[in-house]
């Protein structure tokens, strides 16, 4: 092994500490105890709407716990930082934490993150220009793609529908370009690419505001869910884009993604409580920073798949729920 290197061992309790030194904060009698870094995502997409909306719920709720939201990338980038140790919680779309759990590509090695809960679901859109010749993500075939910015969750499932719908190959590619949501509104807008993908809750502000200034199609995705599920596992379900979100008329089948509230597998007991319990009593105010008509309940919160629970959210569950 290279000795310029630090061990496992050595990273990880180099990451305690920094862990234990984020959660003394002040000194006793002189403010908050915690202080906890939660990565979100870009400032104005629903990752950081959630992270800044529990972060006052959580001021609110009396002193002992403070949250700093952290922008990011959003869920890759997030999970780097857990693995890291620069952030203490994060948010991140299911199929990049069990990617990331797994040690599955884009991560080289399994890493030990858990999961607080499972707060609400990603819809995947993907607009056309009305007026253009694409019905379908097979037409994507040598176009350009706005497939999400690098680091973020949009990015991983947008690969994966490309590739299962056979246009994410060398042969029949798509143009696929990294960019975020307002870069990738106006590229649409401007013309520089002829699909947008995007994840998110439904509706998504930049979206209603681009399909009011400009007509757009959403191409259905659903029935891509079987292959997805058949290469990934159940991260991925089939969902639907209601009649009147972005003046849709009926409505248009696509594929959902669970997001997770995401900790530290070394993060205190007594902390993860003091989340999850904002957080069950402010999931309406939180929700709707991000999604409409989404609902929070203790069944759905649980259900993270290969993403473990933290052991405080397991007891804060068996406590409060049985």
């Amino acid at each position: 092994m290279n000795r310029a290197q630090p061990s496992r061992r050595q990273a990880v309790g180099a990451g305690a500490l920094a862990v234990a030194a984020a959660l003394a904060g002040c000194t006793a009698g002189s403010g908050p105890q915690r202080r906890l870094r939660l990565a979100t995502g870009p400032r104005g997409g629903p990752y950081n709407a959630f992270g800044e909306a529990l972060a006052r719920a959580v001021a609110a709720s009396g002193p002992g716990t403070r949250i700093a939201p952290v922008g990011t990338a959003a869920s890759v980038n997030n999970l780097r930082k857990l693995e890291d140790g620069s952030v203490d919680l994060a948010l991140a779309m299911a199929d990049a934490a069990e990617d990331a759990v797994l040690g599955r590509e884009p991560f080289a090695r399994p890493v030990p993150v858990t999961a607080l809960a499972r707060v609400y679901v990603n819809y995947t859109h993907l607009l056309v220009p009305r007026d253009g010749p694409v019905h379908s993500v097979e037409q994507l075939a040598g176009r350009p793609v706005a497939a999400g910015a690098a680091g973020s969750g949009v990015r991983v499932v947008a690969g994966r529908v490309l590739r299962a719908a056979g246009v994410g190959t060398d042969v029949a590619a798509a143009r696929e370009r990294e960019l975020g949501l307002a870069e990738s509104v106006s590229a649409l807008r401007e013309g520089t690419v002829d699909a947008l993908f995007w994840s998110g809750g439904v509706p998504t502000p930049a979206l209603s505001e681009l399909a009011r200034e400009r007509p757009v199609r959403f191409l259905p995705l659903d029935g891509h869910v079987g292959a997805l599920r058949g290469r990934h596992g159940p991260v991925y379900t089939a969902v639907t884009l209601p009649a009147g979100a972005y003046g849709l008329t009926e409505p248009v089948g696509t594929i959902g993604v669970g997001n997770y509230l995401l900790a530290r597998a070394d993060l205190p007991d007594g902390a993860v409580r003091d989340v999850l319990r904002v957080v069950f009593d402010r999931w309406r105010d939180l929700l709707r920073e991000v999604t409409a008509g989404a609902r929070l309940e203790p069944r759905f919160a649980i259900s993270t798949g290969a993403v473990p629970l933290h052991p405080g959210a397991v007891a804060y569950y068996r406590s409060v729920y049985g």
